[in-house]
């Protein structure tokens, strides 16, 4: 991965995005696949990323 993120890529976003899935980390992992489904020129695959990873609704008060 490159350190510029001009540089980076929807699935350099999509491997972080599963990386922060795995790790617990649900908000993280929403905000990565949005950006990535936003580089994304196809709708239906952008629509396909953004219900994989939807914006988790829980808040630990």
């Amino acid at each position: 991965m490159t350190s510029n993120p001009a540089d980076l890529t929807a699935a350099d976003y999509l491997d972080a995005a599963r990386e922060m899935a795995a790790t617990g980390r649900p908000y993280l992992a929403h905000l990565l696949a949005d950006t990535a489904a936003e580089q994304t020129a196809d709708p239906a695959v952008a629509q396909t990323i953004r219900a994989q990873y939807p914006e988790p609704t829980h808040r630990e008060d």
